[in-house]
């Protein structure tokens, strides 16, 4: 059923008194947008306007003409990243299209400036062809010091990073897959460290292979992970299923050592931890039927595939996308830091040491008050942010694609 809006236009909902219509606090707070282009020197007078404008712009113009890379120092490139998204994968709400999107879209924008100091573009493209949105962003590059895909289904999303990284010489990453493989990568190691135990020593499953599911698996086997199972509607991602798309046969190849088949609830009998990116319900039997002292990130917005109650019952470890549980793995603590990291040292991309080097910074911030409801930080922990950003310059110094 469609959510019920109440007249979304009415004077109630810019917080007006003298109507009887709600006042829906939603609808008051994105009246007219949530961000603005803000001027960063003063025009007061016709010397400011010779210096911002014509005349004086045309000394800068002719400059970077010359010396191309010039434009990091004398533009807002090297401090720009753009949002974009064709609207069909938006949150939970799917495929909406790109005007729908735009409230994301400007949220995304104005969390790059809150937390990580960056400022933020966002782009709402009115197509879904691959090549059509490669080519609008390569065109559309130029402006820019990063990409952020946003909310770009699977598995077209693969391709449009994979051909952008290609083609362009500044960040792109997709924060559906990245950001959320970095989060889920630092609680799971700060959850192994609660337990005295090694990442290596760990068998987990993770139900969703879709953007998420996919990144979060290469992720945690490129950091040391033991062995992952990936299941999606069918059933686990096994080399002897005929069903498998190109992206899935791939993970196939690198994922299930343990050569299980079978249902969600085979994979996670005897399983160290489970990561929900898929929605739905696990059956409380096959919480119950994993091994113990075992970890439940269960993720899905607003209804966690295990009610985080339940998983309490079974797992040493609960963790869940919401803000109202303890160790919310929520992608703010990543994707701004790691922009702003990049950014920094002007790195031509970012590299799977930069995101591990993120997903350590997070996990350290925890430090030694490491306990099972504290695996992770608030995205309101001022140190976050600071933390990743120089740990990702570090390492993109260290593996030679930091250009500063």
């Amino acid at each position: 059923m469609a959510a019920e809006i109440v007249n979304p236009r009415s004077d109630a909902n810019t917080g007006n008194e003298g109507t009887d219509e709600p006042f829906d606090p939603v609808f008051a707070l994105h009246r007219g947008g949530k961000m603005a282009v803000q001027a960063t020197v003063p025009i007061r007078d016709k010397d400011d306007l010779s210096l911002a404008y014509t005349p004086g712009v045309a000394k800068v113009c002719t400059a970077i003409a010359e010396q191309p890379e010039l434009v990091d120092d004398y533009t807002w490139k090297s401090n720009v990243v753009a949002v974009v998204t064709d609207g069909t994968a938006v949150l939970g709400l799917g495929d909406i299209g790109p005007e729908a999107s735009l409230p994301v879209m400007e949220g995304k924008a104005i969390l790059f400036k809150q937390f990580g100091g960056v400022d933020a573009v966002p782009l709402a493209l009115s197509t879904t062809d691959v090549d059509e949105i490669v080519d609008t962003v390569v065109r559309l590059a130029p402006s820019f010091g990063g990409i952020n895909l946003e909310d770009i289904s699977a598995p077209r999303c693969f391709e449009i990073e994979r051909k952008l990284q290609e083609r362009l010489d500044i960040p792109v990453f997709h924060d559906d897959q990245h950001g959320t493989a970095v989060v889920t990568l630092a609680a799971l190691k700060n959850a192994a460290k609660l337990s005295g135990r090694e990442l290596g020593e760990l068998r987990g499953v993770i139900s969703g292979a879709g953007a998420a599911g996919v990144a979060i698996a290469k992720f945690l086997l490129e950091a040391g992970l033991g062995d992952v199972a990936v299941t999606d509607r069918k059933g686990i991602v096994s080399r002897d299923r005929e069903d498998l798309t190109a992206v899935k046969r791939e993970l196939a190849e690198i994922t299930n050592k343990a050569g299980l088949s079978g249902t969600l609830e085979d994979a996670l009998a005897g399983a160290d931890f489970y990561v929900g990116v898929s929605g739905g319900t696990v059956p409380e039997p096959a919480v119950a039927s994993m091994a113990p002292g075992a970890f439940v990130f269960a993720m899905a917005n607003p209804n966690p595939e295990v009610h985080p109650d339940i998983a309490a019952k079974y797992a040493a470890v609960v963790a869940t996308g919401r803000s109202d549980y303890p160790n919310q793995i929520n992608n703010v603590l990543a994707f701004p830091g790691i922009f702003a990291g990049a950014l920094q040292v002007r790195a031509s991309r970012i590299t799977e040491g930069m995101k591990i080097a993120a997903a350590d910074a997070i996990a350290d911030v925890v430090g030694d008050e490491l306990a099972a409801g504290y695996v992770i930080p608030s995205p309101f922990d001022e140190r976050v942010a600071t933390a990743v950003t120089a740990a990702v310059a570090a390492a993109a110094r260290a593996e030679g694609v930091a250009r500063r």
